[in-house]
């Protein structure tokens, strides 16, 4: 090998970056990282979103078909499963919290929720499955024990679900977000709102001697607050089922392959 050709090597660091930069060779500060493959969308979430949204759908439709015979502004969307069709209903709100469980399991699986969380959302399925299971009574009869449970399974639902939101999306848990969680979160945030204002109405009325059912219009304050807890799981669904965003990991550049970094290579001394 001639002595001219052992002049142009480079000998050292240095000399390699003089010898790039002679070449028109771009050099870059940050360490090279490879891509690492997408996270798969979880199973369990996509059927959940499909669970939850079939509930949701035949809850819909029972909603529309009894606008002639159920006042939605006093009466509540449990006196659906009351009479002999009421084996509709437990069914749909059965798939509404089995579409619940899915989603939970996929967020812990994804490590997208802490253990409180995914507690908090658990209770939630459980509060549906009470709420189902033991039908809606009528209490000007006198109370009873599926009655009871049935309301306080309601309790727990609309109680859990507002604070396993806030807490898996909470803006102090992670640094990335993104448009699920940023609309799950907000819609978390909203379903405390109405969880803290429907409180302060029982209290004010309780002290002013006024039953805690007459204090607001029950019906459309339910179906108020329905809606927004359960557009708020149906985000929370759609983020544990999207594949999260692409990672970096050291070894190559960003969007780059072995390839391209091998290119810039100088020959060797």
């Amino acid at each position: 090998m001639s002595e001219d050709s052992h002049r142009t090597r480079p000998s050292s660091r240095t000399g390699v970056s003089a010898w790039r930069a002679e070449r028109g060779i771009r050099t870059s500060s940050r360490p090279l990282i490879r891509p690492r493959r997408c996270v798969r969308m979880h199973r369990p979430a996509r059927w959940g979103l499909g669970a939850a949204g079939a509930g949701i759908a035949v809850i819909v439709g029972l909603e529309v078909s009894s606008l002639d015979d159920l006042n939605p502004i006093r009466r509540t969307i449990s006196e659906h499963g009351m009479g002999p069709g009421g084996w509709i209903f437990g069914c749909a709100v059965g798939l509404l919290a089995a579409g619940s469980v899915g989603i939970g399991v996929s967020l812990a699986r994804r490590k997208l929720a802490g253990v409180l969380g995914t507690v908090a959302l658990m209770g939630w399925s459980v509060g549906l499955l009470l709420t189902a299971w033991f039908e809606k009574h009528d209490w000007s009869v006198g109370p009873s024990v599926s009655g009871s449970i049935h309301r306080v399974g309601s309790f727990v639902a609309f109680l859990c679900l507002p604070l396993a939101v806030v807490l898996i999306t909470g803006p102090w848990r992670r640094r990335e977000r993104s448009r699920a969680t940023l609309v799950a979160f907000g819609l978390g945030v909203c379903s405390v709102l109405w969880v803290v204002g429907i409180a302060t109405m029982v209290f004010v009325g309780t002290r002013n001697g006024v039953p805690w059912y007459r204090v607001m219009p029950l019906g459309l304050v339910e179906r108020g607050l329905a809606v927004t807890e359960v557009a708020a799981l149906l985000a929370l669904g759609v983020w544990a089922a999207t594949p999260g965003s692409r990672s970096l990991e050291p070894g190559f550049r960003a969007g780059g392959t072995a390839g391209s970094a091998a290119n810039l290579t100088p020959p060797h001394v």
